[in-house]
């Protein structure tokens, strides 16, 4: 387990230095008290800071790392991942894997990569108080899908426009139905929508 010594003014401090440089919650930690603060003689002489150890024993990252790995020997994935912390989210990459692992990981249209990043929130954020968002990729797929839906979003927009007739994408999942009307929210004579209800559910194109 990781953990850190600091020295301040007074334990709150000392305890808030730590939380920044572990990056995480106070409901993960452990602290121990290696020295009360003290003002000394008439707050001048023989004062002494507060001195304490703080060990992270509910780490999300390593949490995270385990489950993980443990995921990928289940389904015979030779890989690894690299899980950064940046504030209440954690984003977790899968690498090291060759390409017939990788279709394996991504699934159809990226669906194994939401069930593996759901049962990875399930697992982080069991009996916490501050909800984590974990967010899965595997060597840079959700970059390169997300970069073929707004070339399809621009595509089926003309489209709609040229027809004056609704078009109607395939069932997507909310993450790429978000895409879908995020990339087309500010393109003139074009509105979106989605209907019908999820797994099918889908993103309605038409011009205004």
């Amino acid at each position: 387990m990781r953990s850190v010594v600091k020295i301040s003014k007074t334990v709150e401090e000392a305890v808030d230095m730590a939380l920044k440089e572990l990056g995480v919650n106070e409901e993960d930690i452990h602290v121990e008290v290696l020295e009360e603060p003290s003002k000394g003689l008439f707050g001048l002489i023989g004062t002494r800071d507060a001195a304490v150890k703080v060990t992270v024993t509910n780490d999300p990252v390593e949490i995270v790392e385990n489950f993980l790995n443990r995921i990928l020997l289940g389904m015979n994935v030779n890989g690894s991942c690299v899980v950064k912390k940046e504030g209440s989210c954690l984003y977790v990459d899968i690498v090291n894997i060759n390409s017939s692992d990788m279709g394996i990981v991504i699934g159809k249209r990226g669906n194994t990569l939401d069930a593996i990043q759901y049962l990875l929130s399930l697992a982080v954020n069991k009996n916490r108080d501050h909800y984590i968002k974990v967010i899965v990729d595997a060597e840079g797929y959700r970059k390169r899908r997300e970069d073929t839906l707004i070339r399809l979003a621009n595509k089926m927009a003309q489209k709609a426009k040229y027809s004056n007739r609704p078009v109607r994408l395939e069932p997507m999942n909310p993450y790429e139905r978000r895409i879908i009307h995020s990339a087309l929210q500010h393109v003139e004579g074009i509105d979106t929508h989605s209907e019908g209800e999820d797994p099918y559910r889908r993103v309605v194109i038409q011009a205004k």
